[in-house]
């Protein structure tokens, strides 16, 4: 019975890790692929920006780049803490816990970081460009997967 039990924790174990990283993974795909490609494109394409927005926008991604860059790096160590963790004792630990809440934290603080950085990029903006870009972000928070 002893060895089901350990058998049944580590596939948990195990379970837990996969979602974590697939959900690290997803987020990342889509988040490049779909929100930040589209929402720069939208941005820089049709919003008609003249020179002063495209210099101030260029300095607020450089910004933004360095922190994303930063956060992205507290996720990877945080999955590296994780794996450590799990392969030390092959249960959910106290140190898998700390090690998933350490996850879910750095991925806390990179979508604030992000929420900042378009509410920062709307500073930018005449109010008619600001109307528009509204709306397009409205769309994209409550847009419906397929």
């Amino acid at each position: 019975m002893r060895g089901v039990s350990r058998g049944l924790i580590l596939t948990l174990v195990l379970t837990v890790a996969a979602a974590i990283a697939g959900t690290w993974i997803g987020a990342r795909y889509i988040y490049s692929q779909r929100h930040e490609a589209s929402l720069h494109e939208f941005v820089h394409e049709e919003l008609r920006l003249n020179t002063e927005q495209k210099a101030r926008l260029d300095v607020l991604e450089l910004e933004f780049a360095a922190r994303r860059r930063s956060r992205e790096a507290e996720l990877r160590a945080a999955n590296a803490e994780l794996a450590r963790a799990i392969q030390s004792r092959h249960e959910y630990s106290p140190e898998v816990r700390a090690a998933v809440e350490r996850f879910h934290g750095a991925m806390g603080e990179l979508q604030k970081e992000t929420i900042l950085h378009v509410l920062a990029m709307r500073t930018v903006l005449t109010p008619d460009q600001a109307k528009q870009f509204d709306a397009r972000i409205g769309e994209s928070l409550t847009q419906q997967a397929p």
